[in-house]
Formats: C-alpha cells, structure tokens, sequence
C-alpha cells in the first residue's frame, strides 16, 4: 500500500477518490451526481487550506481522506478537520485509516496545526469509525447544526 498526498497535478486521482466516496459511503448522489470539472479539482487541489491523501494498491484506491486547514483568528495557529475518511471493505482492519491519519498528522503540524478533529455519526454502522477515533484522540461531547443559507 502507498499512501499519497494529492497535489494540483492529481485531480484525475482525485476524481478516483470521489468515486471512492461515492461506493464506499453508498451516496453517489453527492460525490458523483454533480461532478466538478478537472480546473476546479486542479484549483482545490493546488490551495493552502485542502488536503486530500489517497491509499493505493496496486494503482487502486483503497482509502481516502480528505481535510481541510482551517485558520484561527484568536492565536497564529490552525486546526485540520478530517472531512471524508473511508477504506475499501475489503480492506478494513487493516490500519489503513489509522495510516491515512497518521500521513495527516506531520502535514497538519508544517501548517501550523495544532490539532486534528473529527465528526462522528452515532449510527450502528459507524461504530467501528467511533472506536478509531477513540483509540487516536479524546472524545468531546457536542452537538452538530446544519443552518441552510437559502
């Protein structure tokens, strides 16, 4: 397995990993129903405040991770939030996401970070992720708003 850090030169990989997301989350609705154009991935791809790592075996995505950098305004420092997170089911229990955070954690401290975060549903299913989560950092006990914009 290889763990790899998209650059703006990636975005057909990228491409891969949203359809990635799309089979592995069982949600090709908001990963593949509305596509970005190759430009728009090669932009996000090229900016400061995106991450995206790719697990591959043998040239196929295997995992994925995508973060975002976000800066703070009340010390010079940032916080990464781990976005989408996702193995292969073939593949699971293997360390693959522990490896894809662990690839995260040296990129986020040269940016500044001084923390990695993540949100977990509380279904059944996402026990596992849950359990990950808990064995990498601390719990916090929050809760979650979606506030349309229209």
């Amino acid at each position: 397995m290889l763990i790899r850090h998209l650059g703006a030169d990636d975005a057909a990989l990228l491409e891969q990993v949203c359809t990635f997301f799309a089979d592995v989350f069982d949600d090709a609705e908001t990963y593949t129903a509305q596509r970005p154009g190759s430009e728009y991935l090669r932009r996000l791809l090229a900016r400061d405040t995106f991450i995206a790592l790719a697990a591959l075996h043998e040239g196929r995505v295997i995992g994925a991770l995508a973060a975002y950098e976000l800066p703070k305004f009340e010390q010079q420092r940032s916080e990464v939030y781990i976005y989408d997170l996702g193995v292969d089911p073939a593949f699971r229990r293997q360390g693959i996401a522990t490896a894809l955070i662990e690839a995260l954690k040296p990129i986020a401290a040269a940016r500044g970070a001084w923390v990695i975060f993540v949100q977990a549903d509380t279904a059944p299913e996402d026990a596992p992720a849950r359990a990950l989560y808990d064995k990498l950092g601390v719990r916090e006990q929050v809760l979650h708003f979606d506030i349309p914009v229209r």
